[in-house]
């Protein structure tokens, strides 16, 4: 009989026998004891919980065994930024962190975080510290805990929102981020809350997602939210079900915290790490919607109101990019594109002088990887888009641009199977030479292993990264899934049993782009026209040939615990 611990068990011991919130003295001890000071379980697990990820050594997951790759003496440090609110101050700081101890690396994240690279175990406690002096933390970033709570980043200025919903967030990242109540789930808990119309936060992929709606009472009108439970994408793709429920403001955080414990106490999700989110109560448990809303309310001690109708988006494309009007049409925001996210630290300079110019000093983060500075007078938007262009914070850009998305890749992530930073820039750049004009809005997404970090499930088309053997050398290769949505068509994007190497990826969009041009009906965009093809129309459009479809390989490892996109 095989008695030895499983990863999943080891993992629940170390979490049993110590809350690593209360490790932040020990990682200053190793701070000044060096790396090799650092046990092995402090690296893979507590460490996690205060945003600190080990970094890979640039191979990914090949270069190691058991489908996870190797470390080498440096971290990621995700700093957490709930709604994506920053201040000028905030992102000067973090760009001087990045250049002192990042070697210049920087990444915004699909869950409006940014990561450093490079850091060392020495300079951990002057990056943390430098962080909480600027009102910022890494705290909870990573972890079996609740990750950044994401929200509009427009929130309280958008012009059409339907409330402005950041201090919900603030109060449940309080209630939540740090809490002992709430260090140890099976694993970990994404939470998006938004007032705004479009869902821009994809509150279809998040565990818990509420959308602001509005309700009639014979006194008036009421604002309230919609709840969704359950989403996440990773190797096993599912949208968040609906629950029947209208939740009242002040019903907000109990709601959550409810979810929070129905998750907490699910020990059937501590079986297995693989398994361990909360969507496998739906898809692997039985659960159904009326049972969890159930358990819910039984936690909560009283009944939800029966849900309202609401207005879910259509088809709209939810970057931020470009200049819009504000609330106040004397003020507008500027959207600008960070392509795959990355942002060197003269660019968060730059765009924190810029806010403090032409706006309020004050900046936000997107869950496309884009950065927005708010409150310009409309009179100066045109000279800030300038600025921005000129320091490669592209604010008018091409539909590629502004549609990619990029996970961290076989640069950082032990995980992945291929490089996607550059390859995505190589990318988009390779389109826009091929395809000039190209105008309909497009979701492009990359992501560098099964894992979904790059949310290609969700993409007009996503590219999961694989390995492929060409001419007797294995080189990166790309599977493609197409057709990918959310919103009021939301659908998991379909594979279509095409890859080819990455070398190849730019002609393969190519000819499918074209084949949309030539053959799309009226003013169908790309969403209606993937739609009515089938999966065979599809493969065949990419390879410009009939060719035999290829199965998709399975993970070679566990979800990863900490790298986003």
């Amino acid at each position: 009989m095989d008695t030895r611990e499983t990863k999943a068990q080891k993992v629940e011991r170390l979490k049993s026998a110590l809350n690593p919130w209360e490790c932040l003295a020990e990682i200053r001890r190793f701070a000044r004891e060096g790396y090799a000071a650092i046990p092995r379980e402090r690296l893979g697990t507590y460490f996690r919980w205060w945003g600190i990820y080990p970094q890979g050594d640039g191979a990914g997951a090949v270069g190691g065994s058991g489908g996870e790759g190797k470390a080498v003496p440096f971290f990621m440090a995700r700093i957490r930024i709930p709604n994506g609110l920053l201040n000028s101050n905030q992102l000067r700081t973090i760009a001087d962190l990045a250049e002192r101890y990042g070697l210049g690396v920087a990444d915004l994240t699909v869950r409006q975080n940014i990561q450093l690279h490079w850091v060392t175990i020495e300079a951990l406690p002057e990056v943390l510290d430098g962080l909480e002096r600027c009102g910022l933390s890494s705290l909870a970033a990573c972890g079996d805990v609740t990750r950044n709570i994401t929200g509009c980043p427009l929130a309280g200025v958008q012009a059409d929102e339907i409330c402005d919903a950041s201090p919900l967030v603030e109060q449940a990242t309080r209630l939540l981020a740090g809490n002992p109540e709430f260090y140890n789930l099976p694993r970990k808990f994404k939470i998006s809350i938004t007032g705004c119309r479009v869902w821009c936060t994809y509150p279809e992929i998040n565990d818990v997602g509420l959308t602001a709606v509005v309700r009639k009472r014979s006194t008036g009108s009421e604002t309230g939210f919609s709840i969704r439970v359950g989403g996440g994408l990773s190797t096993k793709p599912h949208l968040a079900v609906r629950l029947n429920a209208f939740v009242e403001w002040d019903q907000v955080l109990p709601v959550i915290q409810g979810v929070a414990e129905i998750f907490r106490g699910a020990d059937v999700l501590r079986e297995s790490r693989e398994r361990a989110r909360l969507k496998f109560l739906f898809l692997e448990h039985g659960w159904t919607t009326e049972q969890f809303q159930d358990e819910l309310e039984h936690r909560l001690g009283f009944h939800l109101d029966p849900a309202v109708p609401e207005e879910t988006p259509a088809d709209v494309y939810r970057d931020h990019t470009g200049i819009h009007p504000q609330k106040n049409d004397v003020f507008c925001y500027v959207g600008s594109t960070v392509l795959r996210g990355r942002i060197e630290p003269q660019q968060m300079r730059a765009a924190a002088d810029l806010a403090d110019r032409f706006g309020s000093g004050e900046l936000r983060t997107t869950s496309m990887q884009n950065l927005l500075i708010i409150n310009v007078p409309q009179k100066t938007a045109y000279w800030l888009a300038d600025e921005l262009n000129s320091v490669g914070l592209r604010v008018e850009a091409s539909s590629f641009r502004r549609g990619a998305v990029a996970c961290t890749g076989t640069e950082f992530c032990k995980l992945a199977i291929t490089e996607t930073k550059a390859f995505s820039r190589w990318l988009v750049e390779e389109l826009e030479e091929r395809l000039p004009g190209f105008e309909q809005h497009l979701k492009l997404h990359v992501t560098g292993c099964p894992n979904s970090c790059g949310q290609h499930w969700i993409a007009d088309i996503g590219i999961e990264g694989k390995k492929q053997r060409v001419n007797g050398e294995m080189v990166d290769a790309y599977y493609f899934c197409v057709g990918g949505a959310i919103g009021q068509f939301a659908s998991i994007a379909r594979q279509n049993g095409y890859r080819c190497p990455a070398s190849d990826v730019p002609a393969a969009i190519e000819r499918l782009l074209r084949f949309y041009l030539e053959l799309r009906r009226g003013d169908e965009n790309v969403r209606q026209f993937f739609a009515r093809h089938g999966a065979e129309e599809l493969r065949t459009f990419l390879a410009g040939q009939e060719v035999e479809a290829v199965a998709r390989d399975a993970a070679s490892g566990p979800a990863p615990g900490g790298m986003e996109g």
